[in-house]
């Protein structure tokens, strides 16, 4: 019986706390899984705003060395180049952007999170895409699309958006014409005080989610381990708790067989300690009626 209540009080504690663990463990996964979003989100404002300001300062410093004017870096008469669909377009500056700022863009791909990191004018015109997007033409529509990608107009509403930008950190959601759905973060770009458009950052939600998980696998153990500790730790002090009641229930034994010669004590001071005190003087009254029946049969 002493082991059953045990066990039952046991299952019952260690329930309640694994529900409160639980409870809290959920409330902290959601909450660290938004930390992480906002993190991730704060770095691609950041990124987005770095790349806007370094495009512009390359662009202004090639209308400084004479490389072509201002007007020449807003040509928006586009020259369409011949077999190409969706169209694909040449402008004045595009072919010395290929040589200026690729490198630059393809540095914010080490980031494994962006997808993307790219200059538009405010046409949506994507002189130069990085370098996994700029690979020879295949012939096959599919591979095409999602391999080679450099010199198209991306018009679509969200492109547009981001072209037309012009505040910092602007955040929209992303399905590309390939199928991804992405975080779309863009930071105005300016020459010479004149808006050219947008440096659009791509963001993988997939990546982040990945890491949020990993996260989230990483707190379940450790909170499965607290469980597991915390259970064998109850289970072995509910049982050394409940050991006295074990010594008591076999006085109160002996007690039934008349074996009242034992006294009975305990240095607790607690329930068990008076629980102590009052078999004793169960034991002494038992003792005393024995004896007063013994001698009166004699």
């Amino acid at each position: 019986m002493r082991q059953r209540i045990g066990v039952r009080i046991a299952i019952l504690v260690n329930t309640l706390l694994s529900i409160v663990i639980a409870a809290g463990a959920a409330y902290l996964i959601n909450q660290q899984g938004r930390s992480l979003e906002e993190q991730f989100l704060a770095k691609g404002k950041m990124e987005s705003l770095i790349g806007a300001k370094s495009i512009g300062r390359i662009l202004e410093e090639a209308v400084d060395n004479g490389v072509f004017s201002v007007s020449d870096a807003l040509d928006t008469k586009y020259v369409e180049i011949p077999g190409f669909e969706p169209p694909k377009y040449h402008t004045k500056y595009d072919s010395y952007l290929d040589k200026a700022i690729l490198s630059l863009e393809d540095e914010f791909l080490k980031d494994k999170s962006i997808i993307f990191a790219v200059a538009v004018d405010v046409n949506g015109y994507l002189p130069t895409h990085n370098t996994p997007f700029q690979h020879s033409p295949t012939g096959d529509k599919q591979k095409d699309l999602s391999g080679n990608r450099t010199k198209r107009k991306f018009n679509d509403p969200v492109g547009m958006a981001a072209a037309k930008n012009q505040t910092e950190g602007f955040q929209q959601i992303y399905k590309r014409d390939t199928g991804e759905t992405l975080w779309d973060i863009s930071s105005p770009i300016y020459v010479k005080g004149k808006h050219w458009g947008g440096f659009r950052i791509g963001m993988s939600p997939k990546v982040i989610e990945e890491v949020k998980r990993e996260h989230a696998i990483s707190l379940i153990a450790i909170l499965l381990v607290v469980i597991l500790i915390s259970t064998l730790s109850i289970f072995l002090l509910i049982n050394r708790a409940l050991t006295p009641l074990r010594e008591f229930t076999r006085i109160a034994s002996d007690l039934a067989d008349g074996n009242v010669d034992d006294k009975i004590e305990s240095d607790a001071e607690d329930e068990i300690g008076q629980l102590a005190d009052v078999l004793e003087r169960l034991r002494m009254s038992i003792k005393a009626a024995m004896e007063r029946l013994m001698r009166k049969q004699t």
